[in-house]
């Protein structure tokens, strides 16, 4: 386990030399992408981010803006309006980053959220979740990988459940669960996990220059589990029972603002970043080099060696071209 102590000393020594001039947070105007942006902004460090959310987050967003610049004058924070949910939504975002920017150091998506309702469907045909957590997510690494590649030490987090991978989570013969029967809150999830990290995986062989992490961030009090239009028995298991168990075992917001500001910074995962002494991070290919990683809510790095040879053999081929094909029109 990385200590708290040992976070903040290495979150002490982020300055306008070593953060992320340029940020992107896509899932920022709540939960853990708006606790990191806190953490980050309160490093003093000079940097610009684009806090993309939905219209109906603007109003209060904008008061998290004006406190964020009290915290920070030097920090130029752009409220960036899209309902992500959507691709051509995602599509329109990115071109608005991009006419505007020349390089993105860090693409920091967390958008999504528990999918225990029923399914539900955009008006492009995909669940809504799912959408959130793997296709809108994947639209915004491939439109700003450009910029990515612009920056001296470029990183994304996608917080999801990396490390939480399981050879029999992934249903190869219905990748959207559309099938009847096939849709459930733990399926959802559980599929959502496993397609992100063998999507990350790929890109981050085909693109080494970028540093890619698939981030479990443990127990977190966002408000997540109250999502997703659940029934009126999940209802109230999650009143009753799962959101007191999250208020009891979760890290302080503080704490995880923090860690995932080191996941964001540190060199200890891929060498590039803030100077870090002490042990390498080990990627998904269990070496101690560049690439993804899957990380635990403890910042440690957790190769998942069992699951991950299977995922390449059997899932990668399959999972990405579906995963283009359905991009395709938003590219």
């Amino acid at each position: 386990m990385v200590s708290y102590k040992e976070i903040q000393a290495s979150n002490a020594l982020i300055n306008d030399a070593t953060a992320p001039r340029v940020a992107v947070f896509v899932g920022g105007t709540s939960g853990i992408g708006k606790l990191t942006i806190r953490a980050l902004v309160a490093t003093g460090a000079t940097v610009r981010i684009y806090l993309v959310g939905r219209k109906s987050a603007e109003e209060r967003t904008h008061a998290f803006i004006q406190e964020l610049h009290a915290i920070n004058p030097k920090a130029e924070v752009i409220w960036t309006e899209g309902e992500v949910a959507l691709l051509a939504e995602t599509k329109r975002v990115c071109e608005v980053i991009k006419s505007k920017e020349s390089r993105v150091d860090l693409l920091f998506l967390t958008a999504g959220y528990a999918p225990f309702g029923t399914r539900r469907e955009t008006t492009e045909g995909l669940e809504v979740a799912q959408s959130l957590s793997y296709y809108s997510r994947m639209l915004f690494i491939l439109h700003l990988l450009p910029l990515l590649g612009a920056a001296e030490a470029p990183r994304v987090v996608s917080v999801l459940g990396g490390g939480m991978e399981r050879a029999s989570s992934i249903n190869l013969g219905d990748l959207d669960l559309k099938k009847p029967g096939n849709f459930g809150g733990i399926t959802a999830q559980t599929q959502n996990i496993a397609l992100n990290t063998t999507t990350l995986e790929k890109l981050a062989n085909d693109n080494p220059n970028v540093t890619f992490i698939h981030s479990w961030p443990g127990w977190v009090n966002t408000g997540n589990v109250r999502r997703g239009s659940p029934g009126l028995i999940m209802a109230w298991f999650i009143r009753l029972i799962l959101d007191p168990l999250v208020r009891l075992l979760s890290l302080s917001d503080e704490e995880s603002g923090q860690r995932h500001l080191f996941q964001c910074t540190s060199a200890a995962f891929g060498g590039r970043g803030v100077q870090w002494k002490g042990k390498p991070g080990i990627n998904s290919l269990e070496k101690p080099a560049d690439g993804l990683f899957l990380i635990n809510f403890r910042c440690n790095c957790t190769p998942n060696a069992k699951v991950m040879p299977l995922l390449r053999e059997k899932a990668l081929g399959k999972v990405w071209d579906h995963t283009q094909e359905v991009l395709r029109p938003y590219l």
